[in-house]
């Protein structure tokens, strides 16, 4: 019987590793050609990895939980009489979006959302090496002597776990190399806040949180930790923007056989002031400021279990209206029917978030790192409102709206940030309502 290997695919930008949640076929089962035969979960989505063979698996090189690197085998699968099957290109998954993603769950440039808030460190720790680290209270400084076997020297769930087994000998092993490498010295830090105590009342219910839940929590708290949050207001006037589209979205249906809803409409206006405004679309990195050359907008878009996902449009600047309205339908579709692959929910350089949708005026959105800035765009209401006219001031009935600018300090002053902000509203008020589409 031949063995052939299999590897695990590449799932996306940024995307190194993943954890395997539960194998689909035991050993000594059959396998047909793209056939599921494990269960994955990466920080952004969990897949379902298909077969590039078809035979017999005959052995799991891992169990479930454990952590496999990107190109790695993860498995062998034999074939009776002869070489196996050649492998595809890039074997596709048929990736399942956590429901409970709420943000762009992307890498940081920096690792700065180790156990002890704030400490950076330059060597990569997946996701779950740091939810280990913090339950079970290893500092940064501790989890940078751990010696690791993973891609690159990355520290895996069983290097941290073997440590917790037994930290005398694992530190003992890596007292020469960490001498060695003299690092840099690191600041004191003050100890993790103690987790509030929670007094239960009668009748009260216990939800435990799952681990895409987890994992937001977070990120959410990393971005908090990492970024000081400003938020600018700025109230637009987008009565031509509102007739514009209930002119044309009637036709548009009829033509393209879909809808045109705000959303793209608001990204041009993004993208525009991007282009008047391009310290905007930046990223930090330790003391550097990286200026991105792409505009990537990243859109909220409902689940069917009515939570939130942040799909990308790439290169958003080089399309038009119409090539932005069908990635838009075509991204929120496919969100809504879990078929987003990992490559659609990264990369973004700058987030739209619509808290209208849910009958909100404003938020105060918080930044998806390593971006700065985040949009957040009210419900549009009728509301009386002064035109300015030749002829004199009048009252009159307008649809107007609130958009949110969140932005990190340091490096967006609230010059930048709210002149952002008001060009984005100065676009969407001078909307020329005979514009065509």
């Amino acid at each position: 019987m031949a063995q052939q290997e299999v590897l695990l695919p590449k799932m996306g930008e940024s995307i190194a590793e993943a954890t395997i949640i539960r194998w689909l076929k035991e050993e000594g089962e059959t396998v047909e050609l793209d056939e599921p035969i494990v269960e994955i979960a990466t920080d952004k989505v969990d897949s379902e990895v298909p077969s590039p063979y078809e035979g017999v698996l005959t052995k799991q090189l891992y169990a479930e939980g454990d952590v496999v690197a990107v190109g790695a085998p993860f498995c062998e699968i034999g074939s009776e009489g002869g070489a196996p099957a050649a492998p595809k290109s890039e074997p596709k998954i048929e990736e399942t979006p956590a429901p409970e993603i709420v943000a762009e769950v992307i890498k940081p440039l920096q690792t700065s959302n180790g156990p002890v808030a704030g400490q950076a460190s330059d060597r990569f720790y997946s996701p779950l090496v740091l939810n280990i680290a913090r339950t079970e209270g290893v500092s940064m400084q501790v989890l940078e002597t751990i010696p690791g076997t993973g891609k690159e020297g990355r520290v895996t769930k069983r290097d941290i776990l073997a440590y917790l087994k037994n930290p005398t000998e694992v530190a003992a092993s890596s007292r020469e190399r960490v001498v060695e490498e003299k690092p840099a010295a690191i600041q004191p830090q003050k100890s993790a806040p103690k987790a509030v105590s929670v007094s239960l009342n009668k009748g009260d219910e216990i939800i435990e949180m799952d681990r895409m839940r987890k994992l937001i929590a977070d990120h959410m708290v990393m971005s908090k930790h990492t970024s000081p949050h400003v938020t600018s207001f700025v109230e637009a006037d987008v009565t031509n923007l509102v007739e514009w589209r209930n002119k044309v979205k009637g036709p548009f249906q009829k033509r393209e056989g879909e809808k045109i809803t705000f959303t793209p409409l608001f990204i041009e206006a993004v993208v525009k002031a991007i282009k008047d405004f391009p310290m905007i679309n930046i990223a930090v990195n330790g003391d550097s400021i990286i200026k991105r050359k792409d505009i990537n907008i990243g859109m909220a878009a409902a689940l069917p279990s009515g939570n939130l996902i942040v799909p990308v449009i790439k290169n958003a600047d080089s399309k038009n209206l119409l090539g932005i309205t069908r990635e838009v339908n075509d991204l929120a579709f496919r969100a809504r029917e879990n078929k987003l692959a990992p490559d659609d929910i990264s990369g973004g350089t700058f987030t739209i978030t619509n808290v209208g949708t849910f009958g909100n005026v404003m938020g105060t959105p918080i930044i998806n790192q390593p971006q700065v800035a985040i949009l957040a765009v009210g419900a549009i209401r009728k509301k009386p409102a002064v035109i300015e006219t030749d002829q004199g001031d009048f009252i009159g009935i307008r649809h107007m709206m609130y958009l949110s600018h969140s932005y990190d300090h340091r490096v967006v002053d609230g010059l930048l940030g709210g002149s952002f902000v008001r060009r984005v509203a100065d676009y969407l008020e001078s909307w020329d309502v005979n514009r065509e589409l």
